[in-house]
């Protein structure tokens, strides 16, 4: 039974299907396509993307096997990106193996609650199989646009499922990248033992964050570090709080998985490396885009992972289903052009788990 309090969170509720000319959608595209989500009318792109090789394929009544999806992204970022292109790649992939057709948009909600109802209450108009959200208030949103009609709702990346009150529901299950903040703040003290001063940089709008900030505040006092606290709810605001941080002279700056944040980190980067302060982050793609290092999941793998299981809802039915699944971390990931500009020999994390080495990218 859905929870009166997430009803209460999203007080919009579901209003009647809208039109979606104003939102920003793309198919499937290839892995690394920046371009899903384009709010522009000129880059808006309604067509079906469809994988299918319908040979021999044909469901119980004798027609051939079909289903229709909607993936909706929070936002437009690298991790959401990342994301959103293995979710379609394995749907891609699901098709070919079962020779069966997945008909699938990707939708950007722009991190905004209105434009996420309505493409919420469009995919279940157009009565599609599942909607796949990524991310906290997308799936938050969706859930709540999928109540009348039971649509099974299966999630991408929300770290921490019972905050946010996405357990218990029937029709709801998805992949968790729930952090491990302790193994983060271990690596930022193997790299300088004598950190005093620790800034940790979030979005107060991102439930994400709320439990590996707390996590991250009782580590910290623990080991008798200061911390420092810097909010941002929008682009503008964090590359203030990142300035903010640096003035005040912190050694180093911890952000979860938040979405806020990851949205920003080109801005920030380069201002944090040259004044010599590493950004531990809650994902590698924060890592890419030029924070210097994590310990989380592979987006690319907890995507197909998330794509498995919506095939599982669609054509085996919600009973059996857990309210979740824990996607398997502890991959250290290393921006190896920000350690040179910070002077950091990572070797330090070879004894800590596997270590990919990155560089930074523009996504």
């Amino acid at each position: 039974m859905k929870k009166e309090t997430l009803k209460k969170l999203l007080a919009l509720g579901c209003t009647a299907a809208l039109t979606l000319s104003m939102i920003g959608c793309s198919g499937g595209g290839n892995a690394g396509d920046s371009s899903a989500g384009e709010t522009t009318e000129e880059s808006a792109d309604t067509s079906d993307n469809t994988s299918a090789n319908t040979e021999d394929s044909t469901a119980s009544d004798g027609s051939a096997a079909e289903y229709n999806i909607a993936i909706v992204k929070q936002m437009d970022h690298a991790s959401l990106d990342e994301i959103a292109n293995a979710v379609s790649a394995e749907l891609d992939a699901i098709a070919e193996e079962n020779n069966i057709t997945i008909n699938y948009e990707i939708y950007s909600g722009q991190n905004d609650q209105t434009t996420l109802m309505q493409i919420g209450n469009q995919a279940v108009a157009d009565g599609v199989d599942a909607i796949i959200p990524i991310a906290t208030l997308a799936a938050q949103v969706m859930t709540v646009c999928a109540e009348d009609t039971q649509t099974p709702v299966i999630y991408a990346a929300i770290s921490d499922p019972e905050a946010a009150e996405m357990t218990g529901i029937d029709y709801v299950t998805g992949t968790s990248d729930a952090l491990n903040t302790t193994m983060i703040l271990d690596m930022m003290l193997a790299v300088d033992p004598n950190v005093q001063n620790v800034g940790l940089l979030y979005s107060l709008s991102e439930t994400n964050s709320a439990t590996p900030i707390a996590d991250a505040k009782a580590y910290l006092e623990e080991k008798g570090i200061s911390y420092t606290e810097q909010t941002a709810n929008t682009n503008d605001e964090v590359i203030s709080a990142a300035s903010i941080l640096i003035a005040d002279g912190v050694d180093a700056i911890f952000t979860p998985t938040d979405n806020v944040i990851m949205a920003a980190e080109l801005a920030i980067y380069e201002d944090l490396a040259a004044a010599g302060i590493p950004h531990y982050t809650g994902a590698d793609s924060f890592v890419r885009n030029g924070a210097f290092a994590t310990c989380g999941v592979n987006y690319t793998t907890l995507g197909a992972e998330t794509a498995d299981l919506a095939y599982t809802a669609i054509t085996e039915g919600m009973d059996g289903l857990e309210d979740y699944y824990l996607s398997e971390g502890g991959i250290i990931t290393v921006n190896t052009e920000t350690a040179e500009t910070l002077g950091i020999d990572y070797s330090v994390f070879s004894d800590m788990g596997e270590i990919v080495e990155v560089q930074t990218t523009e996504e």
